[in-house]
């Protein structure tokens, strides 16, 4: 029997100062259900949340909600009607206890004063009913691993009795067990009627929780409930980008047998990682395989020079590379996109051509003066090279996608002198079209002579641009191999403590 509409727009349509974000949007959600909602980054996911959630509101269309037209005029009216929006930021605060941030606005009080030990009993409750009683009710937001953090905003929303989820990439932050462990949750909270909508940009996850699909192209309905299981991936991805796109990586070339561009030595952080060794050759793509919290990121950080080593050692062509400095990496030839992108490596804020030309603003500097139009030129050059989109330099960055944002931070790098890129998470939050064009472009560095050592935590990711493979777990290397060597059933036995391979790293 097919569960009730709880959800329909029809027409929806929301203008911003030259740009139409919402061009007569139509959605259809039942109670019950996982409804995916896909589309290119700028294709209007983010407004078309914001509306529901009363952060926006439409200028025409329909939005009828339980049977009855509405247009919200805040969040809190939203969310009062019962519909809860869990942005990848989550919007908790860190120094208020579980409870507290569980009962923000409706803490239980009497003659005037908060009843705590209710707050208590009520956080906990509803955090059984998530099946995680485990998480200390009174324990600060702030202390709490990822994970934790995304089912007390989950608990939030229920708390509020909320019919309809709203979740904007709920697993960007999360490994792969805690993954599972949300859709546990989310199957939980279905069965018991509440409807969810499910964003993501990895299609293997909206096969595995996903019940329909609609997706959003250019502010319009592309498509609307497809089957989220059946549904072939090229039909999706043609529907998001309107064309076809091979979903594959690119073709690798032949192995290097040149002398490494990168050696690592005996390289530990305590705490973190120890006696990591490994190296990276000329036109090679390394890539490292992990769970969050096995040591990739920190030990990127560390051949950086963001960190300092406690052991160890960083060579670049033999030469050793002075620890925790920064320029002196750049200067010695490495570049580095980190996993933040907006809060570690662009000023959102400034052009497109400023952040491009960031690491070599010298080069444009004549007796202390910067030479904007030169400045300009060489941005424009690498934009077509990087086929951005739009190509106008002068534009903030914040206005662009998150694959075009990803691309001018690579970018930055290629303006010459970069011999060694480093990549933390470079898909993350990209669509699927951005991704194919990153993927194009890493491949066209590591063919023109440039190393390229990159961290994902998609295990397909990692074996379909890598020339060769080191997996980490707990803070080690524990294996290397060259990628046409392993399969993700293997990667991932590795990296989840499984049975280890034979033979120690080679």
């Amino acid at each position: 029997m097919t569960s009730e509409v709880v959800l329909r727009l029809a027409g929806v349509v929301k203008s911003f100062p030259g740009v139409r974000a919402l061009d007569g949007v139509g959605l259809e959600v039942r109670a019950g259900e996982v409804h995916c909602l896909l589309g290119q980054n700028g294709a209007g996911k983010s407004t078309l949340i914001k509306v529901l959630s009363g952060a926006h509101r439409p200028d025409a269309g329909e939005i009828v909600w339980q049977g009855e037209q509405v247009s919200f005029s805040s969040p809190h009216a939203a969310l009062k009607a019962g519909i809860a929006t869990i942005y990848q930021e989550l919007d908790l605060i860190d120094e208020l206890s579980v409870a507290e941030n569980l009962a923000i606005g409706q803490e239980p009080r009497r003659l005037g004063f908060v009843r705590r030990g209710a707050m208590r009993h009520a956080a906990q409750r509803v955090l059984s009913q998530l099946g995680h009683p485990e998480i200390p009710v009174g324990a600060e937001v702030g202390a709490l691993p990822a994970a934790a953090k995304q089912i007390v905003s989950m608990g939030r929303a229920l708390s509020r009795r909320a019919k309809l989820m709203i979740m904007d990439e709920p697993t960007a932050v999360l490994a792969h067990g805690e993954v599972q462990n949300l859709f546990r949750v989310i199957r939980d909270l279905t069965a018991d009627g509440i409807a969810v909508i499910y964003i993501s940009h990895r299609l293997e996850e909206i096969r595995e929780i996903g019940d329909r699909v609609t997706v959003l192209r250019d502010g319009r309905t592309s498509a609307v409930n497809l089957d989220a299981k059946t549904t072939p991936t090229r039909e999706l991805v043609r529907r998001m980008t309107g064309r076809s796109i091979e979903y594959v990586f690119p073709e690798r070339r032949a192995a290097s047998h040149t002398e490494p561009l990168l050696a690592v030595e005996g390289l530990g952080r305590q705490g973190e990682f120890s006696d990591v060794s490994f190296a990276v050759h000329r036109g090679e793509v390394v890539g490292i395989a992990g769970l969050v919290g096995s040591g990739r990121s920190e030990l990127l950080e560390t051949v950086y020079g963001a960190r300092r080593p406690d052991t160890g050692r960083v060579l670049i062509d033999g030469r050793p590379l002075h620890p925790a400095d920064v320029g002196a990496a750049v200067r010695a030839g490495l570049g580095m996109a980190p996993e933040e992108r907006k809060q570690q490596a662009l000023l959102m804020g400034e052009a497109v051509y400023r952040n491009i030309t960031l690491a070599r603003l010298r080069r444009f500097a004549t007796a202390g003066f910067t030479r904007t139009g030169a400045e300009r030129a060489a941005a424009t050059r690498i934009a077509d090279d990087l086929e951005l989109r739009p190509r106008d330099v002068q534009r903030p960055v914040r206005t662009l996608s998150g694959g075009n944002q990803q691309k001018v931070v690579v970018g930055r790098w290629l303006l010459g002198g970069t011999r060694l890129l480093l990549l933390d998470e470079p898909t993350r939050g990209v669509d699927v079209g951005a991704r194919a064009e990153l993927y194009q472009m890493i491949r066209r560095l590591a063919d023109s002579g440039v190393g390229v050592l990159l961290v994902s935590s998609e295990v397909p990711e990692v074996l379909g641009l890598s020339d060769r493979v080191l997996v980490m777990r707990e803070g080690r290397l524990i294996h290397q191999a060259p990628a046409e060597e392993l399969d993700e059933d293997t990667v991932l036995d590795l990296v989840m403590a499984g049975s280890l391979l034979e033979g120690s790293p080679t």
